[in-house]
C-alpha cells in the first residue's frame, strides 16, 4: 500500500531523539528509505548520529553547516528523490507514526495533495488537527473560530511536524524556503501549494506522536517554555512570510500587528518566565527589529515594481 517512500528527518544534536522516535517509526516501515541529514552541530553528535545510521541502515546526508528546517529537508529530499523515492514522510525528530497511519496518509488525497496527519502528545492531547492563518491580521487560530472572526481571510496550513509530500507537489511547489530557517516554511509551504494549483489535507484516520519541545527546551526547562530562537524565528519569520506573500497594503497591516503578535508569541512560554525576563524579552526585540527590516525591504520592492 505503500509506495516507493523516503521518510526524511533533520537533526541538530539530536541523536538521543533519533534513537527514540526514528527507530520506531522505521521499524514500523522497513521498506522505506531512511535519510537522515544532520545539521552541523559538534563533532559529538556527528558521530551519535553516524553509528546510529550504520546501526540502524539509514542513509545520512551530514551537512557541514547548520541549514535549518527547511534546508535540511530539502537536502534529504534531493538525496531520496535521486534514488527513486515517489514521495516523503517528513518527521521531525521528536515525532513518530505507526504504519497505520504512513497507509492512512499514502491513501488520501491525490498526487497534488499535501497531507498531515493529526499529532498528539504523548499524554493523548492534540497538538494539530488542522490551523488557519488569518491573511488580513497574521493571525494563527484554529478553523472551528472562523465563526468569531467575520472579517478575517483564513487560509489553512499545514505543521512541518509531520507531512506527506508527493514527488508532484514537491515539484509544484518547489520544496521548503530555506530563507526561513526555523518556524514559518510549512505555513509559506502550504500556501504556495494551494496558489500553485495544489490541496491541503488533515488526515483524520492517521495519527502521529510530537514531543512536543524536544527540539526546543533546553534540559531542566518547564515543558511549556520555549528557547530564545523559538521565540527569535517566530516573530521574525511572520513578517518573512507576509514581504513573501502580501501586497504593500497587507505587509504595512501586519506590521501594525507585529507587537501584539510578539507578545502572543512569548505567551506561549507561560508567564513564570517572566520571572527571568530578558532572554524572551530579548529575543522578541530581535524578532521584531528584524521582521521589521524584512518588511522595509520588501516594500522598497514593491514600490519599485520589483516582485
Amino acid at each position: 500500500m505503500l509506495p516507493q517512500l523516503a521518510i526524511v528527518v533533520v537533526s541538530y544534536g539530536s541523536s538521543a531523539l533519533l534513537e527514540r522516535h526514528l527507530t520506531a517509526t522505521a521499524q514500523g516501515i522497513p521498506e522505506a528509505r531512511v535519510v537522515v541529514v544532520d545539521n552541523w552541530s559538534t563533532v559529538a553528535e556527528r558521530t551519535a548520529v553516524a553509528r546510529l545510521a550504520v546501526r540502524e541502515r539509514w542513509d545520512l546526508v551530514g551537512l557541514d553547516e547548520n541549514s535549518g528546517f527547511g534546508g535540511g529537508v530539502n537536502a534529504g529530499a534531493r538525496h531520496a528523490f535521486d534514488r527513486g523515492a515517489e514521495a516523503l514522510l517528513v518527521l521531525n525528530p521528536d515525532a513518530s507514526i505507526d504504519r497505520a497511519g504512513a497507509e492512512a496518509l499514502a491513501a488520501a488525497g491525490d498526487a497534488r495533495t499535501l497531507r498531515s496527519p493529526v499529532v498528539r502528545s504523548p499524554s493523548g492531547r492534540t497538538w494539530f488537527s488542522g490551523l488557519d492563518l488569518d491573511l488580513v491580521s497574521g493571525e494563527i487560530r484554529s478553523p472551528k473560530r472562523r465563526g468569531e472572526h467575520p472579517g478575517a481571510t483564513p487560509v489553512p496550513w499545514l505543521s512541518g511536524a509531520c507531512l506527506w509530500i508527493t514527488r508532484e507537489v514537491w515539484e509544484l511547489s518547489g520544496g521548503f524556503d530555506d530563507a526561513y530557517f526555523l518556524y514559518w516554511e510549512d505555513v509559506d509551504l502550504s500556501r504556495r501549494v494551494a496558489e500553485r494549483g495544489g490541496s491541503l489535507l488533515v488526515v483524520e484516520d492517521a495519527v502521529a506522536v510530537h514531543d512536543e519541545g524536544g527540539t526546543h527546551r533546553s534540559a531542566g526547562q518547564r515543558s511549556e517554555a520555549k528557547s530564545e530562537l523559538y521565540y527569535y524565528w517566530n516573530i521574525r519569520n511572520r513578517m518573512r512570510f507576509a514581504a513573501d506573500h502580501l501586497d504593500a497594503e497587507g505587509i504595512r497591516r501586519w506590521q501594525r500587528h507585529s507587537r501584539r503578535a510578539a507578545w502572543r508569541i512569548v505567551m506561549r512560554g507561560g508567564r513564570r518566565q517572566l520571572l527571568r525576563p530578558v532572554p524572551p524579552l530579548r529575543a522578541m526585540l530581535r524578532g521584531l527589529r528584524d521582521g521589521r527590516q524584512i518588511a522595509e525591504e520588501a516594500l522598497i520592492q514593491r514600490a519599485s515594481g520589483r516582485p
